[in-house]
This record gives structure tokens, C-alpha cells and sequence, in this order.
């Protein structure tokens, strides 16, 4: 939404009556930033959605005063790699707070939203949930329909076999695993969508950290496979959303 198209439905809401004149007054004043962060205010107008609040490496206080003031602003906000202090700090602060042990996710909006289009993610084994639901989550608070697959690793390939018509529905596919890697390739070989590889830590010495599953999926001969980081179930969810959003407002074939 254009910064333009953001007044209009403030100035619009404000005369229906479902925003008061001291609360549009509140969402249009410039902000003061808290000494510790510049929040950028303008990342929804730019980009289509909030600044996202990484908590890790930031004090509960901390990330509960950048939630609530983007919050406050944008009418949600979602915050990565949340701890249960950063939680109990933010929920302090913004009781419509949800948040996700398993995926470190804590979001918080005024109007759920809409959901439209589908990205699907998938995910090796159930070892590789906390970065795929983190994946999950993301591109769900970005307005993306969510389904989410569950232990179709390549160890069992019939599994992965089995869903390829619904991964054939989606926008763009999440692929989460760790060890070797390989149910990205296998993904992308099956479907002509993208498909987003997210190698994950999980897997015994020779895995390396992830360092293993990474380069695997870096040297997919699938060309329709792209890497993110180790772990990083958030950049996957943000991207796949993204492409779900284009194809469903028509700027990308269907």
C-alpha cells in the first residue's frame, strides 16, 4: 500500500468512526525513537510490510518498546527468534500477542489478515519444524494461505510423491531440511514453481552445522531451487510470500 493510499483509508476510517481523531493524530505524528533503535516507520509504504523485530540479542524491554511502537503505527507486528521473556515483555505491552514456542514467532495485529494464494512448506523431518513453522508463520502474517507438510524427507520418498499435486497449487514452495539436503533438488524436480531451500543444523558431525545441506542445495541442478541461510525459516517465509502476493495481484504468471 502506497503512503498515499494509507492516508486515504486512515482519513476514511477516522470519518466512519472506527478511528478516533486522537488516534489518527498518534499514527501521523513522527515518532521519537527510543535511544537504543531507529524504527523505520516508512518499511510498510517501501516494501508492503512492517519492520520486523529480530528479539534475539535485544533485553525483553528492549524488544517490547520497538513491538509496541510499530505496533502502535502499523496495527501489527511480527517478531523472529523470540525467547518466552521476550514474549511475556511484549504481551505486557500488547495483549493481542500471540506467540509460537516451537517457532520463536510472536505476532500481534489489530485485523487478522486476509489469506489469498498459497505457498506450501515442507519440511524433511519433524526435527525441522522450529524453522519451518517459523516459515509457516511469516508467510502467513504476510496474507499468504499456508499449508504446511510435515516429514516427507527423501528418506521416504513416497511422502514428498504424495503431496506433489498440492505443491503443483502453490505460488512457491519452502523447503526445510537439514542432513544432506536433498528434498529441495527432489522438490524442484517434481514442480514448476519456485522453490525456496532452507538448509536447517539439524543432522550428525558430518552435517556441520548445516554447513552440509547448504551446499547441497547451493549445487541443485534443479534451476528452480534458491537458497536461503542455515535456519533461516524467517527470509524463506518473507520471499515466498512475496511471490504469492505478485501472482495473486496478477504481476506474476499463474
Amino acid at each position: 500500500m502506497s503512503h498515499e493510499n494509507a492516508l486515504v483509508e486512515l482519513l476514511e476510517a477516522v470519518a466512519g468512526g472506527l478511528v478516533s481523531p486522537e488516534q489518527a493524530a498518534r499514527r501521523l505524528a513522527v515518532e521519537p525513537h527510543p535511544h537504543f533503535a531507529r524504527i523505520d516507520f516508512d518499511r510498510e509504504a517501501r516494501c508492503g510490510f512492517p519492520e520486523v523485530v529480530l528479539a534475539q540479542g535485544k533485553t525483553p524491554e528492549e524488544c517490547a518498546t520497538i513491538a509496541a511502537a510499530i505496533f502502535d503505527r502499523a496495527g501489527r507486528v511480527l517478531v523472529t527468534r523470540a525467547s518466552s521473556d521476550h514474549a511475556q515483555a511484549v504481551e505486557a505491552r500488547l495483549p493481542a500477542a500471540r506467540w509460537d514456542a516451537r517457532s520463536r514467532l510472536l505476532r500481534a495485529e489489530r485485523t487478522p489478515p486476509e489469506s489469498a494464494g498459497l505457498v506450501a512448506v515442507i519440511a524433511a523431518g519433524t526435527a525441522d519444524l522450529p524453522v519451518a513453522g517459523e516459515a509457516a508463520g511469516t508467510a502467513e502474517a504476510m496474507g499468504a494461505r499456508v499449508e504446511l507438510h510435515v516429514d516427507v524427507g527423501v528418506a521416504g520418498i513416497h511422502r514428498v510423491l504424495g503431496i506433489v499435486d498440492r505443491l503443483r497449487q502453490a505460488s512457491a514452495v519452502v523447503a526445510v531440511a537439514g542432513m544432506e539436503g536433498a528434498l529441495a533438488s527432489v522438490a524442484g524436480g517434481l514442480i514448476d514453481r519456485p522453490v525456496i531451500a532452507v538448509p536447517t543444523s539439524t543432522g550428525y558431525g558430518a552435517s556441520f552445522g548445516g554447513l552440509a545441506a547448504l551446499l547441497g542445495m547451493l549445487n541443485s541442478c534443479s534451476p528452480n531451487v534458491s537458497v536461503v541461510n542455515i535456519d533461516n525459516g524467517f527470509g524463506a517465509g518473507y520471499l515466498a510470500a512475496l511471490i504469492n502476493r505478485a501472482r495473486v495481484e496478477g504481476r506474476a504468471p499463474a
